[in-house]
């Protein structure tokens, strides 16, 4: 192959080198302008969405914010609705309460005054009657007071109130003393005092009344209690059983006969007496005797005398005859032995 062959052909390797390259670049360019396209496509379709999704949000929104305003109202409505049925209903029971104490006032305030009337009628009966008809009066005043008390025990302690502040209010006049001289003002002084003395003299005798109330409930406790003890003591219990706050304990006659015990305290009591204990005492008081009778028959023997002297003698004592009689035999040591010892015994 010659030289100038050798070059074109270079020439043709060259130039199809550089074809390829540029095919190449063309098409890489062209991959690249359809992949930005796609990612324009992509973009614009995101951003319509994220638009979309926005106003959906916003719309929401404002949902909401509407619902919450129309629920505010609503609570504003019921809670108005409410607080008026509440102060209609606390106003009804003010009504009802205030219309009942009228009520009560009233029906207390007669009362009351019939009561005066009634005091005034039997004060007026009894300066009528005389001191001739005290015994009646005393033996009718005992029954009253009973019943007086029973009725004013069954009252609470609002009622007592109310009644007292209704007497008073009855009672205690306002004083009109606009437009008095100095003798209107003597005379109402004057009439005060009366009053005072009549109030304080009503004072004393409700207090007397009280303290013989007091005294007749104590009296009939007292009776009572020992009404009770003696019931007691009938039914064989003990005598404070049926004075206590509850009732005593059924006593059965044993835990496997179901009847009540009819048997008295003492029966009960005596039931166990005797036994083990009063033959064991007989023995013991047996043995003691039969030993103190030994005892007393033992024979008595007196100590030997010791150089001469027998021992325990004082100086000074006469020889008892007992001495005298004593032969010269002495006894055996054996038998002086056993002597000291049951003297030492």
């Amino acid at each position: 192959m010659s030289d100038e062959e050798f070059c074109e052909e270079e020439s043709v390797s060259n130039t199809s080198k550089k074809g390829d390259g540029n095919f190449r670049k063309a098409r890489g360019e062209a991959k690249k302008g359809e992949l930005d396209e796609q990612l324009k496509e992509y973009i614009n379709e995101w951003r319509k969405q994220r638009a979309k999704e926005e106003e959906e949000l916003k719309r929401l929104k404002e949902k909401q914010a509407k619902r919450k305003e129309i629920r505010a109202e609503q609570e504003k409505k019921l809670a108005q609705q409410k607080k008026e049925e509440e102060e209609r209903i606390r106003k009804d029971e003010a009504e009802k309460k205030a219309k009942e104490a009228e009520e009560k006032r009233k029906r207390l305030e007669e009362a009351e005054k019939k009561r005066q009337e009634m005091m005034k009628a039997q004060k007026e009966k009894q300066t009528a009657a005389g001191p001739g008809k005290g015994g009646a009066k005393k033996a009718d005043s005992g029954m009253g007071n009973v019943q007086d008390a029973r009725r004013e025990m069954t009252k609470t302690k609002e009622q007592l109130e109310e009644e007292k502040k209704i007497s008073l209010s009855i009672r205690i006049k306002p004083l009109e003393l606009d437009g008095m001289d100095s003798d209107g003002l003597k005379a109402k002084a004057s009439e005060l005092w009366e009053v005072i003395v009549k109030l304080e003299t009503e004072k004393y005798d409700l207090e007397e009344r009280q303290k013989r109330q007091d005294y007749d409930l104590k009296e009939l406790k007292e009776r009572q209690r020992q009404q009770n003890k003696q019931k007691a003591i009938k039914l064989g219990l003990d005598p404070e059983a049926l004075t206590g706050k509850y009732p005593p304990k059924i006593r059965m006659y044993s835990k496997y006969e179901r009847r009540t015990d009819t048997r008295t305290y003492d029966d009960r009591r005596k039931l166990y007496e005797g036994g083990w204990d009063v033959l064991c005492a007989e023995l013991l008081e047996k043995t003691w005797k039969e030993k103190m009778d030994d005892w007393t028959k033992r024979p008595k023997t007196k100590l030997p005398k010791w150089f001469g002297e027998r021992p325990g003698k004082k100086a000074g004592e006469p020889e008892s005859p007992d001495d005298e009689d004593e032969g010269p035999a002495e006894a055996p040591a054996g038998g002086e032995e056993e002597e000291e010892e049951e003297e030492e015994e």
